[in-house]
């Protein structure tokens, strides 16, 4: 049975325990030439400080992904109506070098991004937001950040080293790609080295929200203002899993309790519908930590809904 670039294979086509693992079953593309967004893997995870295995992190959550269908039930979004989306594959990095590692996924998101597609990353480890905004800027000036995340990874260095898991949004700031009034940390908890962890972000004009402050309590009238302080600036959203709690992601490598629930996940992603997003990233999945593949399919859900609020998306 024929089908068009733009659909997911169907369950009726092939069952959901066969064929090949791209992303929600998507035709695979070698690039994003006539593609409106594309999902892309980065598997890295030499930036890590405690746990590794988010190199495994892209494959995971392909596999899980099979059992998404292409109707958003609860948003009425339909993504692939209006966009022509594929799964590119994999950055190739290079697992002896970090340094090298950003050179080359700078390099990748430049040809990625070219034309305006839109990426969907799957990690990895949080290192690879540095590189990604690094091309992000080039085509589109500062952006916007909403970060989910239980850490703010803004340290200066890692055992002495710059480019770290912990450091990328430090390396953006300096970098001048944000627009930094316009970024937003939410799920910052957990223990830390000093009292003024966080207040790092603050004083560079970063609004922070602290997991405390969401506890027991929607996110949507926070999202709201998110967009009216976003507005139309062009915005890339950056979710370490690690931002959920335990309890909903266990597969990560440095797990924080107390953090955000699932549907505070969906919220979140589902509340940067209208804004002008122009990539998004989904990293930290450490498939050896995930022993029922229940973080990976957490990822895999979260993944489709940044989809589901890229411009263009239609609603029915």
């Amino acid at each position: 049975m024929q089908r068009e670039l733009n659909q997911p294979l169907g369950g009726n086509d092939m069952p959901r325990f066969g064929g090949i693992a791209t992303m929600m079953r998507l035709p695979h593309a070698t690039s994003t030439d006539g593609l409106d967004a594309c999902f892309v893997g980065v598997p890295l995870d030499i930036g890590t400080s405690n746990r590794s295995g988010a190199r495994f992190g892209p494959r995971q959550i392909r596999t899980e992904s099979v059992l998404l269908r292409p109707y958003n039930m609860a948003t009425r979004a339909a993504p692939f109506d209006p966009l022509q989306v594929a799964d590119i594959g994999d950055v190739a990095t290079n697992p002896y070098d970090l340094k090298d590692s950003m050179r080359l996924i700078e390099a990748a998101y430049d040809e990625i991004i070219a034309n305006g597609c839109r990426p969907i990353t799957l990690g990895g480890d949080h290192t690879i937001a540095w590189p990604i905004l690094r091309a992000l800027h080039k085509k589109y000036g500062q952006v916007a950040v909403v970060h989910i995340d239980a850490h703010a990874d803004v340290n200066d260095t890692m055992f002495g080293e710059k480019i770290a898991h912990g450091t990328p949004f430090r390396r953006a700031v300096e970098d001048g790609l944000l627009q930094c009034d316009k970024v937003t940390q939410i799920g910052l908890r957990g223990t830390g080295y000093h009292a003024d962890d966080f207040d790092w972000c603050r004083a560079q004009g970063f609004t922070v929200v602290q997991a405390e402050a969401c506890w027991n309590k929607s996110l949507a009238p926070l999202m709201a203002e998110v967009r009216e302080r976003v507005g139309k600036t062009p915005v890339y959203l950056s979710f370490d899993i690690d931002g959920l709690d335990p309890a909903f992601a266990p597969g990560t490598g440095t797990p924080e309790v107390g953090g955000l629930t699932v549907q505070q996940g969906l919220e979140i992603v589902r509340g940067m519908k209208g804004l002008n997003v122009v990539g998004a990233d989904l990293v930290e999945v450490s498939p050896p930590y995930d022993q029922a593949g229940t973080t990976a399919l957490v990822g895999a859900n979260l993944a489709f809904e940044m989809l589901c609020v890229m411009p263009g998306v239609n609603y029915r």
